[in-house]
């Protein structure tokens, strides 16, 4: 455990009328092994986002989904990384929560910058098996980031096809696509729980950071068990967790659209997969998750931060292959 010291340190808010403010607030480095919650106060406490405190549907929690992406969508990954309310934004504790977890793609084969947002958990394609002359579908497939770099390993001779339920996100990975001359990469309008795609079209199913986002994760795998092929397979890179996650975090719309209140418990996560026919079932990749500090003080009380590290939780991002 690492000893307690006394910081002090500039707070400064962002994405409101008090942007960059230059007020100062005294804080407190403390120990935690997992989060590493450092300066925090008693005068910070009262941030608390609870946009999900009342029961949403399926739908209210997609549209969540629809506006924050889109918003993301919309703006170039410089501005992203440059802006207080970039989906990269280190100024913003929200935005964060989108970028926290995110791999490195700039060393894969048939990465384009264009097409990066920074979001995702994990390299599904890094270990997806992805053979010349495959069909590969993505699932929530953004700006094309994954499709590109599944392009890369199936060649010309392959088909490459991105889901994604974002009309902003779908226009840009067309709009990149063209930009490549890329023809056989396409890209399709659709909730993944009811795709326009035929019985076993795909050889190869990924995904990144996408379907903890949907509330019928059942649904979901059932529909990606229709369309793989047999003998076809899936590498999904997504969060899930160990250990309950505090009730503002989880009532948090932020949280939800950035991968961590929508999430399941692993066992359960993986039991779905199986439960929807999936056979030879592992856990390619994992990492812990770490929540920055500002993001916590959003969302909880110094107390409950402090209870909220003690409970020995977990949020993990976990790449699973699984076999039809």
């Amino acid at each position: 455990m690492n000893t307690l010291e006394e910081t002090k340190s500039k707070e400064k808010t962002c994405c409101g009328p008090d942007c960059c403010s230059d007020e100062s607030t005294e804080t407190a480095v403390l120990e935690n092994p997992v989060v590493g919650l450092a300066g925090l106060d008693s005068k910070l406490t009262n941030n608390i986002n609870t946009d999900l405190t009342k029961e949403k549907s399926e739908e209210e929690l997609k549209q969540i989904v629809k506006d924050q992406y889109s918003q993301i969508a919309l703006q170039s990954k410089e501005l992203n990384e440059s802006s207080c309310c970039g989906s990269t934004s280190s100024c913003c504790g929200d935005n964060t929560t989108f970028t926290i977890m995110a791999d490195e793609y700039k060393n894969l084969k048939g990465y384009n910058p264009d097409a990066d947002l920074g979001l995702g958990c994990g390299l599904p394609t890094e270990f997806a098996k992805i053979k010349k002359g495959d069909t590969v579908v993505d699932l929530g497939s953004g700006a094309g980031n994954d499709c590109f770099v599944a392009r890369a390993e199936t060649g010309d001779s392959g088909k490459v096809i991105g889901i994604d339920m974002t009309p902003a996100m779908v226009d840009k990975a067309k709009a990149n696509a063209a930009k490549l001359g890329y023809t056989n990469v396409e890209f399709h309008l659709s909730e993944i729980e009811k795709m326009p795609l035929a019985d076993n079209t795909a050889d190869v199913v990924v995904s990144n950071c996408v379907m903890n986002l949907i509330p019928n994760k059942v649904n979901a795998f059932r529909e990606v068990y229709r369309i793989t092929k047999p003998g076809g397979h899936f590498s999904i890179s997504d969060i899930v967790l160990t250990g309950e996650l505090p009730a503002k975090i989880k009532a948090a719309a932020t949280m939800y659209a950035g991968c961590v209140s929508g999430a399941v418990q692993k066992d359960e996560y993986l039991n779905i997969v199986k439960n929807a026919g999936f056979k030879n079932v592992t856990i390619q990749k994992e990492k812990l998750i770490t929540i920055p500090d500002q993001i916590l003080l959003d969302y909880m009380t110094i107390d409950e931060a402090k209870q909220f590290i003690r409970s020995g939780y977990g949020i993990y991002s976990i790449t699973v292959y699984a076999e039809k």
